[in-house]
């Protein structure tokens, strides 16, 4: 959840040439709504998609898990997924939606501007909401996210709500161009996204149409997702510094381009920090969907999002072919699987990814036009909350 008032941020930057911030070609073509289960990907090159098992650690990694283990380690005290976030497949020629600001204001510059129209299937659902096409949602007290593709553009609405025939209140709307190759700016050094560290949402999830794919290949679950995973904390865990000049002492590292609100100690883990999990780390009981998002996480790691409780962020299967109940994978697997080891921060180590940057919330925003392609180098709760099937 982002902070009130002004907001600000991308920039995905590596921590060396083979993790540079690239996004190239992810997804092209078109789909119907219903039935499309197919994440969109960013480019191969992009630092979400770069294996990390030997990436450099931090020299302060083991202090900074040290100090998120004593503030309470992951939301909730536990590793828990939620299953509330859907993302819609949009045909060519959808009824689209006019932005309009929302009743706390808007993220500008940040976000696309005030009037930017996005395709809005009839069968589009926000977060959170149970009722394919249900594009209503209490966006002052909620995340209420409205994910999109349409061919090989992403849209990500923040506090969206649908307040009339062809309006979306929204406190921002973020575009991706998936055919297009962004600078380690991303969309703009200190600008926000539909996500507070500016961040794209819809390929750092998982659903359970991937982990299926990968079953296909493997059926023992050694295989794994391929890019790196969402997650969250709460902001109070997250380090805060007044010393490098940043609103209310916000920071963040790349590849994160803002900070929301993070208010915990300057020794805990920053906006934007990529954690792996030990190579160690035990499988045994696991059983084998699990592992696949495991893998995943020893390989490509787990990015620092946003602010919230409940740590990992998995597609509803409102849309998908496979259910959550077909795979036996449920929102508490990685803490109560019989004779397994729970999943606790402990287990991860903090990637170095660069320098703490103070976040002034002066978002510049890149000019990335579609299908652009640069030749400059960057090219190498204790609350379940809902899904169809949750065991």
């Amino acid at each position: 959840m982002k902070s009130p008032g002004r907001v600000t941020s991308p920039t995905a930057v590596a921590w060396g040439a083979a993790l540079s911030m690239t996004v190239i070609v992810a997804v092209t073509g078109s789909w119907s709504s219903l039935g499309a289960e197919t994440l969109p990907r960013l480019s191969e090159d992009a630092v979400w998609n770069q294996e990390i098992t030997s990436a450099p650690v931090h020299p302060a990694s083991a202090s900074m898990i040290s100090t998120l283990e004593a503030l309470g380690g992951f939301g909730l005290g536990r590793m828990q997924i939620d299953f509330s976030i859907h993302v819609v497949h949009a045909a060519p020629g959808a009824p689209t939606r006019t932005i309009i600001t929302h009743p706390d204001g808007y993220y500008a510059p940040d976000c696309e501007p005030i009037g930017t129209t996005m395709p809005v299937p009839t069968d589009a659902t926000i977060e959170g909401q149970t009722t394919i096409g249900d594009i209503t949602c209490s966006n002052t007290s909620e995340d209420c996210h409205l994910l999109v593709v349409q061919g090989a553009t992403l849209y990500e609405a923040y506090a969206a709500n649908a307040t009339g025939p062809g309006t979306l209140q929204s406190l921002c709307l973020a575009i991706w161009h998936l055919d297009a190759s962004y600078p380690p700016e991303g969309r703009g050094e200190h600008c926000t996204s539909a996500d507070a560290a500016g961040f794209p949402i819809a390929p750092l999830l998982f659903n359970a149409d991937g982990i299926a794919a990968s079953l296909s290949i493997d059926p023992t679950g050694g295989g794994d997702l391929g890019h790196a995973i969402r997650f969250t904390l709460p902001n109070e865990r997250m380090a805060n510094d007044p010393s490098l000049g940043g609103v209310g002492g916000r920071l963040y590292v790349h590849p994160a381009t803002h900070a929301g609100s993070p208010s915990g100690p300057t020794s805990s883990i920053p906006y934007g920090a990529r954690l792996r999990l030990r190579p160690t780390f035990s499988l045994t009981s696991y059983p084998p969907p699990a592992r696949v998002i495991l893998n995943t996480m020893k390989r490509y790691g787990l990015v620092l999002a946003d602010g919230g409780n409940i740590a990992l962020t998995a597609e509803s299967d409102l849309y998908t072919t496979t259910s959550w109940t077909d795979l036996s994978l449920g929102p508490h697997v990685f803490w109560d699987t019989p004779n397994a080891a729970p999943v606790t921060v402990s287990d991860f180590e903090v990637l170095d990814t660069g320098p703490r940057i103070g976040e002034t919330w002066d978002c510049v925003r890149t000019d990335v036009v579609a299908g652009q392609v640069f030749r400059d180098g960057f090219e190498s709760g204790d609350v379940t909350r809902w899904s169809g099937s949750v065991p």
